[in-house]
């Protein structure tokens, strides 16, 4: 593919080829792809030019990736295209305003029968596209621009009609570049991943394209390069920026054991890495369905805004006939049909939305749409399931108590459940399987071992039936009694440990003990919640009374719910909600899902369960319980953006039409104004709501 350097100066390069001007080829992805380098601080393309401008850190090492990117990758790059429907639609050029600007200065210069003639075909694609929509859309806001710009035309008016729709031409144009722009910053998260990757087959290094790679693959990645898949590092290490996945600024040191994932890049390093995602599971995949889902989805505000503005346009309508009625002035007719409430309402809405979205996801947070923004903005209550949210969920065994030493040491014990706990994922198997391999302790065989979720497992050994769990299903499902034991069992509950526990043919054999660690974030994040108005903070959790109310004690929990079964928690989310409370759930497991539905919104921790993260309306990326204040802020400054917005637009469009119905707004003042707030509107919507930053 023909690409060549056309200058260079220090730090800064520029290529151009032919292909770059292809109308159909998605830049924001190049742009991101080519970003993605290390050392590279900016890319900026002329698709008119043909030309792409690459500063850079000035590093020799980083101008040669630079290159090989164009070598190796370039052609791959341009073959990523916007859909048929994106680069297809009729998008306002930057012609119209320059030929009404022309027609304008000729205007003086012509004579009558030449004025009438240009100013008709300058106008007449407003009229024609006003008629257009009359017929198939109805009444809007097209219908009374149309309206206005021919009464000016047919009454000879020609200076303007024709300032009037330059005036048009510009905003129409300025507003679509800031829709697409605010679109463009949300695409531009999603950067392509590398095609190609170099893999481990047959003992030799091969290079092939990522989609032929499968889970249990061997791939070797080095600096500057992007991780194309979910995996975990089996060899070397590296310095990892993950900015584009967690919104973490500084990279992070990855080495064995150490779990990596899509999108990131390895800024120093080497890593062999097992393939344990790829394709559409990869995290990356997953970020990208979630991100053009959110786009499609419009909140309760965006469709409030739109059906005020329509309506707006019958008012319009008929205030400016009862105007034409009573005074005869066609002047004052066109002045009012060019103050338009539709624009800022419908335009500004979505923009700030999806500014919100660009700016939540660089901190390393996803919002399923305008909806989650609105309803995380109104949520009153906080809900926090326990174990790896308000804790960090890492668990670690501090006892083994066997109920009968002399036939089950603890060593037999523990190798007993690691035995059947490895075939689960939750965070207490998890930890017991790894103090087992830890203290060496041998494997004891089993049969198929059947998982109740949040509950327990049973399973067989030499024909003994061993159920292993929480005490409530031990006791109601397994008929287990365990109240021989019970002064042990307090002791250790008083120490704040979880239990796990383990009965043999519904006979008790004993107890793991488990400590959880509080997040250090914890405490603050509480307090800053009950700052940006939370009325009351609900802790949810499977523990004792006694522990658990210390635990809320020390947090400043208003409410603590105990010994609380995974079916518990939606009933006590849908308890709150029928109270008049609007809740926002925070967790991270299967058993959370029902509740993460029946909340206004839901938030999942990004170490949670597919199922969690799949139903929340609010994906954390980084695992860092201060997110969600940044989140809560962040929804919250937006919502007050939009009503600003919706009522200073009121304000001054009311202003407007009093003063064109007075006579003291002319026709070309009124498109002026009106514009120019329209305009002033969708740029601040772009820039984002400002808000104090908590982290």
């Amino acid at each position: 593919m023909s690409i060549e350097l056309v200058h260079e100066l220090p730090r800064r390069l520029r290529f151009k080829s032919i292909r770059l001007a292809n109308r159909k080829l998605d830049h924001l992805h190049l742009e991101a792809s080519l970003s993605s380098l290390s050392g590279v601080r900016s890319v900026r393309l002329n698709p008119i030019a043909g030309s792409v401008v690459v500063n850079y850190d000035g590093q020799a090492s980083h101008r040669m990736a630079i290159f090989r990117w164009f070598k190796e990758r370039f052609a791959d790059a341009i073959t990523i295209t916007l859909p048929d429907g994106e680069y297809n639609e009729v998008t306002p050029s930057p012609a119209g305003i320059f030929v009404a600007g022309l027609s304008l200065l000729s205007l003086p210069l012509l004579k009558p029968t030449a004025r009438r003639l240009l100013t008709y075909a300058v106008v007449a694609p407003t009229i024609w596209h006003g008629t257009t929509v009359l017929f198939t859309r109805g009444i809007k806001v097209e219908v009374l621009d149309s309206l206005a710009i021919g009464l000016a035309a047919s009454r000879g008016e020609y200076f303007t009609a024709v300032a009037t729709q330059g005036l048009l031409n510009l905003g129409e144009y300025l507003e679509h570049k800031t829709e697409r722009h605010s679109d463009a910053l949300l695409r531009y998260l999603l950067k392509p991943l590398p095609t190609q990757a170099w893999v481990e087959r047959d003992g030799a290094l091969l290079q092939i394209d990522c989609s032929e790679l499968i889970a249990g693959d061997c791939i070797e990645v080095g600096t500057g390069d992007m991780i194309a898949i979910d995996g975990k590092v089996i060899g070397g290490n590296a310095a990892v920026n993950q900015a584009s996945v967690t919104g973490e600024s500084l990279a992070v040191r990855k080495e064995m054991g150490d779990k990596v994932l899509s999108g990131t890049v390895i800024e120093e390093g080497r890593l062999r890495i097992h393939v344990t995602r790829v394709g559409s599971e990869t995290t990356t995949a997953r970020i990208a369905h979630f991100i053009e889902n959110s786009l499609q989805q419009q909140s309760k505000t965006q469709c409030l805004a739109e059906d005020l503005a329509n309506k707006r346009v019958y008012i319009t309508l008929g205030l400016g006939t009862a105007v034409y009625l009573l005074t005869r002035d066609i002047d004052r007719l066109a002045s009012v049909f060019l103050v338009d409430y539709a624009c800022a309402l419908k335009l500004g809405t979505p923009v700030a939305i999806k500014s919100a979205m660009y700016h939540g996801a660089k901190q390393g947070l996803l919002f399923r749409g305008g909806q989650a923004i609105e309803n995380l903005a109104e949520a009153d209550t906080f809900v926090f399931d326990k174990t790896g949210t308000l804790t960090s969920g890492l668990l670690e065994v501090t006892d083994i108590k066997t109920f009968f030493p002399k036939d089950w040491q603890p060593d037999r014990l523990l190798a007993l459940v690691a035995s059947i706990e490895e075939h689960a994922t939750h965070p207490i198997a998890n930890a017991i399987v790894q103090f087992a391999r830890q203290e060496k302790i041998g494997h004891i065989e089993h049969e198929e071992v059947d998982y109740l979720i949040a509950h327990g497992l049973t399973t067989h050994v030499n024909g003994q039936r061993v159920a292993i769990g929480s005490r409530h299903f031990l006791e109601e499902h397994e008929k287990v009694s365990f109240k021989r034991f019970n002064r042990t069992i307090s002791n250790l509950l008083k120490q704040g440990k979880t239990l796990l526990y383990i009965a043999m043919d519904n006979h008790p054999l004993g107890v793991v003990a488990l400590r959880d660690h509080l997040r250090p974030e914890a405490k603050t994040v509480i307090h800053h919640l009950r700052q940006l108005g939370i009325q009351q903070i609900v802790m949810l959790t499977g523990d004792q009374h006694d522990k658990a109310m210390a635990l809320g004690t020390e947090l400043g929990i208003d409410h603590v719910y105990a010994d609380c079964q995974p079916e518990d928690k939606a009933k006590v989310v849908k308890q709150l909600t029928a109270q008049g409370y609007k809740v926002a759930f925070v967790g991270d497991g299967v058993n959370d899902a029902p509740a993460l539905i029946s909340a206004m919104v839901g938030i999942a921790m990004p170490k949670g369960a597919d199922l969690a993260r799949a139903t929340a309306d609010v994906v954390l990326l980084n695992d860092d319980l201060a997110t969600i204040v940044e989140a809560k802020a962040l929804s919250k400054a937006t919502m007050q953006l939009i009503h600003w917005h919706f009522n200073l637009s009121t304000a001054i469009n009311t202003g407007l039409t009093i003063g064109a119905v007075s006579g003291v707004v002319s026709p070309i003042l009124s498109a002026l104004l009106h514009n120019g707030t329209t305009i002033g509107i969708l740029l601040n919507a772009m820039a984002g709501a400002r808000y104090k930053q908590f982290r």
